[in-house]
Order: structure tokens, then C-alpha cells, then sequence
């Protein structure tokens, strides 16, 4: 049952510029986003990661080697399936002018049935993304055992599909969970189901995350009047 961290990246020059930068190369990280990712990179400094995994995009990329110079040992990997949605003809254009367009309030209200002009589908987005997250999980496990903890940093879009799906929630339902720049969104995959164990998380301390050794946790388990067979890190 290894527990991953999703990281959005920091604030970008798109973001304060008002343009959805989608797939466009050279997008980095402003000043703001510049000082969000060596924060959140500090407070994951407390954790014994066992990988750190990201999107190829240099916003995406400049938060995880801020993230990576706390952890030296590790190699950091890319993975296209945490990319941002392929937004085609949309990419680089102005968002209060794609506001104007019929097909934007479709993407906020029914964004299942949305694929972008000579783009990529919102749900095709979603299954990618959730397919990287299960591989990586799965493979951690296998390497590193139930305990691991890793982090994929990836785009807003990217990340609150994923939580949606680790709720149980239709993607229609996506565009009501808010991911903040930089901030921590913690999900622990089980055999039965996965548990959201944090959500948009920008400022508490992470190091209650680190997995208790086992007779602490078997002591703290029978304290508890219901446990579930399956409980997520530390028993919350």
C-alpha cells in the first residue's frame, strides 16, 4: 500500500499571464512558483521517498529537482502520461477569451463528453494519468514494499482527475475539487479501494506520513475501536 504524493507544480508565467499554456514548451516557473517549489520541496524533505516521478513539462520539471536536491540519492523520472491535457487549437490562447467559446461551459459542466479541437479527450486524459499513478504505485510496492512513499508531480487538470477517480467520482464532477499551485495531494492506493488522505494541502507538517514501525502500529491499531483491514498510512 504505497502512498503518493501528488505535487502540483509552482505558479508559472501562464498562470499569472492568464493563457492556458497546455503542452507549450518554455513555461516556467515565475518568481512566486520559483519560492512555492523550494517550500513544498521542504517539506518534503522529512520523508524517505523511494521515487520521484513528473511530467515532462519545465514548469513540472523545475518543481521536481527543486523537490529532488532534498533527496540526491534518488534519479528522477518523467512520464508523459502525467502531462497536461492535450488541449489542441486551445493551447496558448487567452482563457478569458476561451471563456467566450459554447465549448467552455461544457468543460465545466460535462467535461466527459469534451475532446479538444485537434486535441486530446478530458477522458482520455483521466485514464492515462490514473494508469500511470496504478503502475508506479504497483511497481513501488513490488521494489520497495507497502510502505513507500513517492511523489508525481504533474498540472492541475492532470491531478484533480486523479482524485476524482480515487473518490469514486464521475469526471463530470472534477472541475469541484480545487489543487492549488504547489500543493500536496496524498492518496493511498489499496487491494480494495484507494483513500484521499489529504487534498490541496499547502502548509501541514508531512512527516506523519513516514510508515510507524510495526509493533507501534499493531499498538495504536488495537487502541482504535474500528480499524479497517486496509487503513491508510498511520491508520487514519
Amino acid at each position: 500500500m504505497p502512498t503518493v504524493i501528488l505535487v502540483r507544480h509552482g505558479r508559472s508565467s501562464a498562470n499569472t499571464s492568464g493563457v492556458l499554456a497546455g503542452r507549450t514548451p518554455g513555461v516556467n516557473l515565475d518568481e512566486t512558483g520559483v519560492q512555492q517549489a523550494a517550500a513544498v520541496a521542504e517539506r518534503l524533505a522529512v520523508l524517505p521517498l523511494a521515487a520521484i516521478v513528473t511530467s515532462p513539462l519545465d514548469r513540472c520539471l523545475q518543481t521536481a529537482e527543486a523537490i529532488a536536491k532534498h533527496h540526491p540519492t534518488l534519479h528522477l523520472a518523467t512520464d508523459p502520461r502525467l502531462t497536461e491535457c492535450g488541449y489542441g487549437d486551445w493551447t496558448g490562447e487567452k482563457i478569458s477569451t476561451l471563456a467566450k467559446d459554447p465549448l467552455w461551459a461544457v468543460v465545466q459542466q460535462h467535461p466527459s463528453g469534451v475532446t479538444f479541437p485537434n486535441g486530446e479527450s478530458m477522458r482520455g486524459m483521466q485514464q492515462r494519468a490514473v494508469d500511470a499513478i496504478r503502475d508506479h504505485d504497483a511497481a513501488l510496492a513490488a521494489e520497495h514494499g507497502d510502505g513507500a512513499l513517492w511523489v508525481a508531480v504533474s498540472h492541475g487538470d492532470v491531478i484533480k482527475a486523479i482524485v476524482a477517480d480515487a473518490l469514486g467520482q464521475h469526471l463530470d464532477a472534477f472541475q469541484r475539487i480545487v489543487v492549488d499551485t504547489a500543493s500536496t495531494t496524498i492518496i493511498s492506493y489499496t487491494k480494495t479501494r484507494p483513500f484521499v488522505v489529504r487534498l490541496n494541502d499547502s502548509g501541514s507538517e508531512l512527516a506523519s506520513l513516514i510508515p510507524k514501525p510495526p509493533e507501534q502500529a499493531e499498538g495504536e491499531a488495537g487502541e482504535s475501536a474500528v480499524q479497517s483491514s486496509d487503513a491508510v498510512v498511520g491508520g487514519r
